[in-house]
């Protein structure tokens, strides 16, 4: 017996994998105006500021066109005399199995807060006049977008059917076949975006003293720390998927014979589709960026008359954007078969005429995910992300890269 297999595999695969880790390095500033004599003048301008811009575009477009044909049918034994007739087919099996993945991105960002600030003002002279300024703005801006347009075209026909076994003479006639098996997956992941801002880092401490200065003495203060995030993240995914799958046993003829017996008999015809959606993951950890966490100001044991200032000003502003959008379109059609055969018109043989068929089958399984955002702390340094999408072939690339 013959027997006929086709197996195809595709893995196309356009992830875009983008790793971003920037480290901005935290920075202590210690600021100490102390031990200046009367009538002195002191002045300190400190002006920091630390800018981080990330910027992740993907774009996959993948055309998968795919068309498998495998036949041991179509076979004919007609017009013969003198013997018996078989036509005996192997089986026939296709395996086809289409997986994309496409479009990940990934940044970590620490040190997004101020930096440590210490400043002093003690031990300064009568009639001193001491001025500290310190601007320190920290800006994280990161932008994060995926477009995934995945055409899956999938034809698959398996045929062991289709014989003839007619006008013979003189003989038995039998037609036997194999079994038609054709088995399809498509498995399409695409888009995602991670994003941690802040790691590990704890945030800025500041402290200011104003201690121990002459009579008449003028100290100010004056402290604008800032801290902006801001995160967009955007998923467009469009999935079209076209799989059309025949399998077939039957359509067998076994006609017009004289003289025997006439047996057709099938085998199984399976048809199993399975086709896998995931798609629009995003997941910020801002956190961990805790900026500012702690700090004290002290004004004490300062002269008659001193004129001691702090201003402080502390500004926060976390903005997050996650945007998803997904079209998936599945169009199945599975046909499996083992009737429509014919046995007629046969003559001068002991017995009824025989037509067996095989079973039948047809299994359709389609799975769609999409859509999830997430901000919160995540442990993207951890094993998996608990979420209630499956991207692990996706983001396993990015945990062990962070």
């Amino acid at each position: 017996m013959n027997s006929l297999k086709t197996r195809i595999g595709v893995a196309a695969s356009s992830a875009a994998l983008l790793l971003g880790s920037f480290l901005v390095p935290a920075f202590a500033i210690d600021i100490e105006v102390s031990g200046n004599g009367s009538n002195s003048d002191n002045t300190v301008n400190v002006n920091q500021s630390n800018n981080v811009d990330i910027d992740q575009d993907n774009d996959a477009n993948i055309d998968n066109n795919i068309e498998v044909d495998a036949q041991t049918g179509g076979n004919d034994a007609n017009d013969n005399t003198g013997g018996d007739v078989e036509i005996d087919t192997g089986d026939a099996e296709a395996n086809v199995t289409v997986s994309n993945a496409a479009n990940s991105n990934t940044a970590q960002v620490n040190a997004c807060c101020p930096s440590d600030l210490n400043v002093t003002i003690s031990g300064n002279g009568t009639y001193s006049d001491n001025d500290v300024t310190v601007k320190s703005d920290n800006d994280v801006d990161v932008d994060q977008d995926n477009d995934a347009d995945f055409d899956n075209d999938v034809d698959v026909w398996v045929d062991t059917g289709n014989n003839d076994a007619e006008d013979n003479t003189g003989g038995n006639v039998s037609i036997d076949t194999g079994k038609a098996k054709a088995t399809v997956t498509v498995d399409n992941m695409a888009n995602s975006n991670a994003v941690v801002v802040g790691g590990d880092d704890e945030g800025g401490e500041f402290s200011v003293m104003i201690t121990g200065n002459g009579s008449n003495s003028d100290s100010n203060v004056k402290l604008d720390l800032e801290s902006d995030v801001d995160v967009d993240q955007d998923n467009d995914a469009d999935f079209d998927n076209d799989v059309e799958v025949d399998a077939q046993t039957g359509g067998n003829d076994a006609e017009d014979n004289t003289g025997g017996e006439v047996t057709i008999d099938t085998g199984d015809a399976t048809s199993d589709v399975d086709v896998s959606n995931t798609a629009n993951l995003n997941v910020a950890d801002i956190d961990s960026c805790g900026c500012v966490i702690d700090g004290s100001i002290k004004v004490s044991g300062n002269g008659t008359d001193s004129d001691n200032d702090v201003t402080l000003d502390l500004d926060s502003d976390l903005d997050v954007d996650q945007d998803n959008d997904a079209d998936f379109d599945n169009d199945v059609e599975g046909d499996s078969e083992t009737g429509d055969n014919d046995a007629e018109d046969n003559t001068l043989f002991e017995g009824d005429p025989s037509v067996e068929t095989g079973a039948a089958s047809s299994d359709v399984n389609v799975e769609n995910e999409a859509n999830v955002n997430k901000v919160g702390n995540v442990d993207l340094d951890g094993d998996n992300v608990e979420i209630n999408i499956n991207l692990e072939g996706l983001l396993a690339l990015l945990l062990g890269l962070l």
